[in-house]
């Protein structure tokens, strides 16, 4: 962990498993020898290219130390439609030059198979450890395989590296981030032409090229023939912006932004004043890029305590909202201020957010599609009926939401919004951040908030409460074992509400490819609803709560709530028994 976080507990929102001994590695362990092991090491010493992660692997080598080494080499990081993610460090399960180098031999192998010798690949990175020189490595590699490769300027945000994309006309993306994971990883983000993220079945053709690459001596990397881009493209990425925005719309609301020790502060605050929003009250200590996130145990705004400086900042200076973006700017949050609380503050939930976009592009009478993943609040399809604009349920991820046809408007529950999918074929913290802050304005001049709005909504189409229970592990045996423990033992019955329908999703539906993912759907009073499926890029389980309680009128929403809290407790204790977590 970084500097000033090791000694931080796990945040308590966030339950967490730890691995045993005997679950440390995986199941090949016990039949691989120390002999064989020192074997692999040896040979992936003599080809790494990074000093440092050689000089790591030297000293495990010289110390024997089978364990680690069995961790380390026993299988290899999975190449799949997240890309790759993983801690740093030397070895075919971490994340390294080694890795990355492969992976980019794989998908030029696969672009070129494609047709595409000579296209463009554009690469973004953000500030994490190792991230620029896994950007440059990419760039060598597509040179060397006969590809143009073009390098943004420096680390951007993820949703300039996707706008660049259809700008530039590039037939493919790379984007080295680890998003909100710790600060000991990192990842390795790919996309296509049209501008979105990689979805089967290119994402098992470009593991099987990355399998397909033997030796890095294999892999012709030049030193230069390469464009390092200059600020044309973010240029054009900030001229962009101003298409979320209503022309003359009102810019009043004060903000205030934390970038989470991530890329995001001179994108979004230059977005502001072209938008001519008040400057945001920047949180100081969290605005530049720092790869050990020194302040937060996790930097993502989602986890308890990741805000608090944020909030410290808005009491001093009572803003109308608190935004914040996680380090490669394509999730917003937000904050709104809390009377009840005191002068305190309290985060929207990504479908709140999600909503109230949604009632606002409604107002502004937009035509096309509101997308959502499956483990979003149904709430979106109901605001999108009673506007009769189109709607759509996706799996969970923004490289089924970018597909949607007619897309005008996509969001999933994880803080994640695309507002402008012309532009951004992807989620966008930045254009999010403009778009809610021109709702705060308007709301602000008619003298409304985003909670009396977020009332309303309750009050027309029912309290759609959400909640998650997230279990963060060590070992991945555990998601593995209660996924398993709920398609064998399936729940009849969660908080007192009969279970009447149990869907595994890894048999698809008619309108859903296969996952790896359990939905159930419960009777009674409220129409509640429970997802439980694996993270795509953390090592968690999460399990989606909804309950839908009808409101008769605005007295009756304090009542509403409470029962909804009930609900949603009963829900995530039960379902924990459930699945033994």
């Amino acid at each position: 962990m970084g500097k000033g976080s090791a000694q931080r507990p796990a945040p308590t929102g966030t339950r967490t498993r730890t691995r045993t001994s005997t679950e440390s590695v995986p199941s090949e362990r016990h039949t691989v020898t120390q002999d064989d092991l020192l074997t692999r090491a040896q040979a992936w010493l003599d080809e790494d290219p990074d000093q440092e992660t050689r000089e790591e692997l030297a000293r495990l080598i010289e110390a024997g130390t089978t364990d680690e080494l069995a961790v380390r080499f026993t299988g290899t990081l999975q190449f799949g439609t997240a890309g790759l993610r993983g801690e740093l460090g030397a070895g075919p399960m971490r994340m390294n030059r080694s890795v990355v180098i492969r992976a980019a031999a794989g998908l030029a192998a696969y672009l070129k198979a494609k047709g595409q010798e000579g296209g463009l690949v554009v690469i973004g990175y953000d500030a994490r450890h190792k991230s620029a020189d896994f950007a440059r490595d990419t760039a060598a590699v597509m040179t060397g395989a006969g590809l143009r490769a073009a390098l943004l300027p420096r680390p951007l945000p993820t949703p300039v590296l996707a706008y660049a994309i259809r700008h530039l006309g590039a037939v493919a993306g790379v984007e080295v981030t680890a998003s909100h994971n710790p600060p000991r990883d990192n990842g390795y983000k790919v996309y296509l032409g049209d501008g979105s993220q990689i979805v089967p079945p290119a994402d098992a053709e470009i593991a099987a090229e990355i399998a397909a690459v033997r030796s890095l001596r294999d892999v012709p990397r030049p030193e230069d023939g390469w464009e390092t881009l200059g600020d044309e493209v973010l240029d054009a990425y900030l001229e962009r912006t101003d298409a979320v925005l209503t022309p003359g719309s009102p810019r009043t609301a004060r903000t205030v932004y934390t970038a989470m020790h991530g890329v995001g502060k001179d994108v979004l605050t230059a977005a502001f004043a072209r938008a001519g929003f008040p400057p945001p009250a920047l949180v100081a200590e969290q605005a530049d890029p720092d790869p050990d996130f020194p302040t937060v145990a996790f930097p993502n705004p989602e986890e308890p305590g990741a805000m608090d400086l944020a909030f410290e900042a808005a009491r001093a200076v009572a803003p109308d909202l608190v935004i914040a973006n996680d380090p490669d700017a394509d999730r917003c949050a937000v904050a709104v201020p809390d009377p009840a609380a005191g002068g305190g503050w309290r985060m929207l939930r990504g479908d709140e957010v999600g909503a109230l976009l949604a009632a606002h592009l409604v107002r502004r009478g937009v035509t096309g599609v509101f997308a959502e993943s499956i483990v979003s609040s149904s709430l979106l399809g109901r605001i999108a009926e009673a506007a009769g604009v189109g709607y759509e349920e996706t799996l969970t991820g923004f490289k089924w939401i970018a597909r949607v046809e007619g897309l005008r408007y996509g969001y999933e529950e994880a803080l994640g919004y695309c507002v402008d999918p012309e532009g951004v074929r992807d989620k966008d913290g930045v254009t999010a951040a403009l778009l809610v802050t021109e709702l705060a304005s308007v709301l602000k001049e008619e003298g409304r908030t985003l909670t009396d709005l977020l009332d309303d909504l309750a009050v027309e189409h029912g309290l759609h409460a959400t909640d998650q229970l997230s279990v963060r592990v060590e070992d991945l045996g555990i998601i593995a074992g209660a996924m398993a423990a709920l398609r064998e033992r399936p729940p009849v019955a969660l908080a007192g509400l009969t279970v009447v329908s149990a869907e595994d999703l890894t048999k698809g539906t008619e309108a859903l490819p296969p996952t790896d993912g359990l939905r159930y759907r419960l009777e009674g009073d409220y129409r509640a609803r429970v997802i439980v499926r694996p993270s795509g890029t953390e090592p968690k389980i999460k399990c989606y709560l909804e309950v839908v309680v009808p409101v008769a009128g605005a007295d009756a929403l304090p009542a509403a709530r409470a029962t909804a809290a009930e609900l949603l407790a009963a829900l995530k204790r039960d379902l924990a028994e459930a699945a033994g977590l």
